[in-house]
């Protein structure tokens, strides 16, 4: 606990705010797991189109679906596809970028030269290719941003290393007579932790935007599940008629990228 008092007396306000809407929304999601008000894929013909009321707080869309439990749904997602890129492609990228960074010599050079190879296509449009080979779905989607994001963890990893392979705590290490994995993973890593951390906070924001950018496309989560992307883009046809049907998700994907934003913006410039 006391740990925690000074972690958080660190922190500034932005990191103060981004935390509590990501604890909040992080609750509704924890929550919805267990109690949902309606079921999220469930016509109503009758409802169809109503607006915000005491039985549905967040009004139906044009099918009669309930929207406060579809962007809980659509949240859940969120939050499961953000965590398994960050997963794959965060653990992934920092041991390719812990071992080309202290290894170096021939295995590094080729290592960054397909990185950079990989790093200069925009990690969207990656991804897109690769969701166009293998088709859409939320567990594709994770398989497919988890793969682009490897190069950009596995950069800044690298070049953390390489600040501190020379460290008087390395060569000591070293002397001791510690093996290489155990150097880089057991005295090297720990000490760039608050920098992967800074990129695992970026990487969340991104992996949020990207899934939602899919979904919006069609080729993101697929239906009947919902998704804050996928939510917007049925909504395109009725957002004059039924306004909050593209406010709900909306608001709440703004919340979402600004609680990741603060946090990671706090990260970088604070360390753990």
């Amino acid at each position: 606990m006391r740990r925690f008092i000074r972690f958080w007396k660190k922190r500034n306000a932005y990191f103060h705010v981004g935390f509590v809407i990501l604890a909040v929304l992080f609750l509704c999601v924890i929550v919805s797991y267990f109690w949902l008000p309606y079921d999220p894929t469930a016509m109503n013909p009758s409802m169809t189109g109503q607006g915000p009321s005491f039985s549905h707080i967040f009004g139906t869309d044009e099918y009669g679906r309930d929207v406060f439990s579809r962007v809980l749904v659509g949240m859940q997602d969120s939050f499961t596809i953000a965590f398994g890129v960050i997963a794959l492609g965060g653990l992934i990228g920092a041991v390719v970028g812990s071992l080309s960074g202290y290894l170096g010599g021939w295995l590094d050079e080729v290592i960054m030269r397909l990185n950079d190879s990989l790093i200069s296509i925009p990690s969207i449009l990656l991804a897109l290719v690769m969701i166009s080979l293998v088709g859409a779905g939320k567990y594709n989607v994770i398989v497919a941003l988890g793969i682009a994001f490897i190069p950009s963890f596995a950069r800044l990893v690298r070049g953390e290393v390489i600040k501190v392979k020379d460290a008087e705590y390395v060569r000591s290490a070293k002397l001791m007579g510690a093996g290489k994995l155990r150097i880089i993973f057991i005295h090297i890593f720990p000490n760039i932790f608050p920098t992967w951390m800074a990129g695992v906070a970026v990487g969340f924001n991104n992996a949020v935007l990207a899934e939602s950018g899919l979904s919006f496309l069609g080729i993101g989560v697929t239906p009947p599940e919902a998704s804050l992307g996928r939510m917007l883009a049925e909504a395109q046809s009725v957002m004059f008629s039924s306004p909050w049907c593209v406010v709900a998700p909306g608001i709440f994907l703004i919340l979402l990228i600004l609680g990741f934003s603060f946090v990671s913006e706090n990260y970088s410039e604070k360390g753990v």
